[in-house]
């Protein structure tokens, strides 16, 4: 036993992915393609034990509408999509045409398209566009770092009572510790932000690169 969270070797970690039961041929498959297609980028996709786990969070909370910023080739947006109930619908915020026709495609074999808005463009404008209400019921962040800050003060009055907001790469691979590049010193900054926030409750995991799970106490700003 221990009391501290156990390193995961390559042969463990493929032990947690065939115990998730959301992980299936086509999750595989996406997560092959991208990693064949794109050698230089395929590390921006979440883990598989993270999207995973969105679609947990998505199920445990009965989110009807969800929010993601940060989509790439689709991977946890397909996660959120398939636990949505029947009506639900999941807006994906991204900057990328060319990454996000994989993840469009995706959608469409798991016949989850017509619950998924794409919006390409400035997630912080998209964002600030949308009306100033409680929209959302669940909400993944994992986009430009340094705009982190930005991203929270937009979604946090627009997420239901009891909404969750998760964050990704809140560890910045141990940079936070001592961050000397800009990114890590704003999530740094960030994740004091967070824990301070006091319309939310929060944990921070270490998941793949690190996740806040926020849950919002009050709605508004």
């Amino acid at each position: 036993m221990t009391t501290r969270t156990i390193e995961l070797s390559d042969a463990l970690l493929d032990y947690v992915a065939v115990h998730d039961s959301s992980r299936d041929a086509l999750i595989t498959e996406l997560i092959a393609e991208t990693r064949a297609a794109l050698p230089d980028e395929h590390d921006m996709q979440v883990s598989s034990e993270e999207a995973g786990l969105l679609a947990m969070l998505a199920r445990i909370t009965g989110a009807r509408d969800a929010l993601e910023i940060g989509t790439f080739t689709g991977l946890s947006s397909l996660a959120v999509a398939r636990a949505l109930p029947e009506g639900g619908r999941l807006i994906c915020c991204d900057v990328s045409e060319e990454w996000t026709a994989v993840a469009r495609r995706y959608w469409a074999r798991a016949g989850v398209a017509d619950r998924v808005e794409l919006r390409l463009g400035n997630a912080a404008e998209t964002l600030a566009a949308m009306p100033a209400e409680p929209l959302f019921d669940l909400a993944f962040i994992d986009a430009d770092k340094v705009s982190y800050p930005r991203y929270w003060a937009e979604v946090v009055p627009r997420m239901r009572a009891g909404g969750v907001i998760v964050v990704d790469n809140v560890l910045r691979a141990g940079r936070v510790l001592a961050p000397e590049d800009e990114p890590s010193r704003v999530v740094a900054a960030f994740n004091r932000q967070v824990l301070a926030d006091p319309r939310v409750d929060s944990v921070m995991l270490p998941v793949a690169d690190g996740i806040t799970v926020a849950r919002v106490r009050t709605v508004g700003a």
